[in-house]
């Protein structure tokens, strides 16, 4: 059977090392979902006597994007505990229905451009995260 000389092997990672990551990954989360709160806030602040509707926008697409962000990493940690992709899978459609809805009122009941500032706020935990995962990884 020389095809199973082929396979991938699996990973495997010490118990002390395993937990190091984990405690890396539970810091990144917290500290992202608060910077990214900090951040939008104030700069919702600073815009919001000239730009009142778009600081509305960024502040509940802020809020929006730290609940998706940390409600796609619960569902990833679930899947890797338990492996149930239609459990994944609903939720995802859930966020995407939730999440999705708020920009498109927004443009509706102010200027279309808000859906923007929507954005902006809801991909910058996505966007920390990221970062702050890859100058661990490059660390390591």
């Amino acid at each position: 059977m020389p095809e199973q000389d082929n396979l991938p092997t699996r990973r495997t990672d010490s118990g002390a090392k395993g937990a190091d990551d984990l405690a890396a990954y539970l810091a990144l989360k917290r500290s992202v979902s608060l910077w990214s709160l900090v951040v939008v806030a104030a700069v919702g602040l600073l815009i919001v006597r000239w730009l009142p509707h778009a600081a509305y926008a960024l502040w509940a697409g802020g809020a929006c994007g730290v609940l998706n962000a940390r409600w796609t990493m619960r569902s990833g940690e679930r899947l890797a505990e338990r492996p149930s992709v239609a459990g994944f899978v609903l939720s995802s459609f859930v966020r995407i229905g939730l999440f999705g809805i708020v920009p498109v009122a927004f443009a509706v009941a102010g200027p279309w451009w808000s859906m923007a500032w929507y954005f902006a706020g809801f991909f910058l935990p996505l966007t920390m995260f990221a970062l702050g995962a890859y100058r661990a990884s490059g660390t390591k």
